[in-house]
């Protein structure tokens, strides 16, 4: 999962790229680390409505990579609604991926009620 180089400088490392180096590296898979980046700088989902978190990330990617007729796994390493994951998917789609998989490390549950502030915690 991209991170905008706003969040990465603040943060210092991307989490997500981390267990990709990993997971690339047991599975023997390619890593392609810098050919999708994060091109909006995108407030925290974190305490975000479900429909707000939907609307923050439009636009937020950009791909350069052909992908057509490939399969290929986003890494994160939390998915709460999925909104994240799903428009890296559209670009993604839109490139020429024929299937994509959201490898996530954890994944919060909430309450099925898509209007309550989805703040974890």
């Amino acid at each position: 999962m991209p991170l905008h180089p706003n969040r990465l400088k603040e943060r210092g490392f991307n989490q997500a790229l981390e267990i990709s180096r990993y997971i690339a590296k047991q599975y023997d898979l390619p890593l392609l680390a810098d050919d999708c980046k994060r091109i909006k700088h995108t407030a925290p989902q974190m305490g975000l409505p479900w429909k707000s978190r939907q609307k923050n990330m439009r636009n937020a990617f950009a791909c350069k990579i052909e992908l057509r007729g490939m399969h290929v796994a986003v890494i994160d390493d939390v998915m709460t609604t999925g909104a994240t994951l799903n428009e890296l998917a559209k670009i993604l789609h839109k490139q020429g991926a024929i299937e994509i998989s959201n490898w996530v490390v954890s994944r919060v549950l909430l309450d099925h009620n898509p209007t309550q502030s989805t703040t974890p915690f």
